[in-house]
């Protein structure tokens, strides 16, 4: 991972992924594994993600209702969600902080405090996505687990998607244009506190972190969710601060942000990104391209088609595997989905890709017919 991300070459290219929990009951059936296995382990991937709390406010989850099917709960985003168990994603019903006054009002608990790394408990991040749990574990048993056996990353809420979380994008975007000025003094309060989060967690996760990576959508399969100047005046100044502390402690920053960025691709390299996740092809963005343009300014996590994997087509899939590796060449590119493994993937699919990067990704590489001059 670390050679990769300096532009260097190693024995292999990097490959791992976020998977659905639907994916993973899928994989385990179809290739006759045991309950509890792990396709992390299992493949022996190469890097794995962890979220401490990084919820505003440290709180147990307040239960509204609960059925067989379903939960709704409010967390302590302050934002009300219905988990369907069968369902991959939780419904934002509502959100405690609705207007501008409300968000201006709004105090965010200590980034400090021991609870969010040292403490088992309820957060969202961990507790409602693809999956629902309570009382999660403690966020330095969890890195102190993984990190024998992968590079762990630890993780950050860049500000575009706490207010996500927080308000609404609805709201996020609507007031944008109704009070751009007084949106922008909250983020940079969010800012700060996202800055103290990252600082706070280096130092509990010391001697265990390899790297770190930031979540913050900005865009939709065209274009920027936003104006990029309104971006470039309030977000980035703290991703680069993120990446900067991160930076300082020699800890490499992966940005995720799902869309077609490509107007804020030059920015990252600015301020000294290493790497981009997870680059769409849905939202037409293809690694080689941007290897092309970039070359070794910016590294590339992703890209791999999901829509392809879908279909099971075994030659569809080997031209688009084969193709993205050659972004891999001098260095820069670790091999993932371009978001996640979906249960629409077999666990057929999914085994035959792995098998086809650590075959290929061998370096020298050697691509045959799908060999692209970088």
């Amino acid at each position: 991972m670390n050679k990769t991300l300096r532009h260097e070459e190693p024995d292999q290219v990097p490959i791992s992924d976020f998977f659905w929990g639907g994916f993973i009951r899928r994989w385990r059936k179809e290739l006759n594994l045991p309950d509890n296995a792990d396709p992390y382990y299992y493949y022996d991937l190469d890097w794995m993600v962890t979220n401490p709390n990084l919820d505003p406010k440290i709180r147990s989850f307040e239960t509204i209702r609960e059925n067989d099917n379903e939960i709704v709960i409010k967390t302590g985003f302050l934002a009300t969600l219905r988990k369907k168990f069968r369902d991959p994603m939780p419904e934002f019903i509502s959100f405690d902080v609705d207007t501008i006054e409300k968000l201006e009002a709004f105090e965010f608990d200590d980034p400090y405090d021991p609870r969010r790394y040292y403490s088992a408990g309820d957060n969202q991040i961990a507790g409602v996505g693809d999956g629902f749990a309570r009382n999660s574990p403690a966020w330095t048993e969890t890195i102190r687990t993984i990190y024998p056996d992968f590079p762990v990353y630890g993780s950050v809420l860049e500000c575009s998607e706490c207010l996500t979380r927080l308000l609404g994008q609805e709201n996020m975007l609507w007031w944008m244009g109704m009070y751009p000025d007084r949106l922008g003094a909250c983020i940079n309060r969010m800012g700060q506190f996202s800055l103290d989060c990252t600082k706070a967690q280096i130092e509990a996760g010391k001697d265990y972190l390899d790297g770190f990576v930031i979540w913050g959508d900005v865009a939709y399969t065209q274009n920027m969710l936003f104006d990029p100047a309104y971006w470039r005046e309030y977000f980035k100044p703290w991703v680069k601060e993120m990446i900067a502390e991160c930076h300082k402690n020699n800890l490499p920053v992966i940005y995720h942000g799902c869309g077609n960025i490509s107007q804020i691709f030059e920015d990252f390299i600015e301020i000294g990104l290493d790497a981009y996740n997870p680059l769409e092809a849905k939202a037409g963005l293809d690694v080689v391209d941007l290897k092309k343009k970039y070359g070794k300014n910016l590294g590339y996590c992703g890209n791999g088609n999901v829509q392809i994997w879908e279909t099971g087509d075994k030659d569809l899939i080997r031209k688009d595997v084969l193709h993205k590796l050659n972004a891999a060449r001098g260095g820069g590119f670790i091999f993932q989905s371009d978001h996640s493994v979906t249960s629409d993937v077999s666990g057929q699919t999914y085994d035959y890709i792995v098998k086809l990067v650590r075959e290929y990704g061998k370096y020298p590489l050697e691509l045959g017919e799908y060999d692209v001059e970088i």
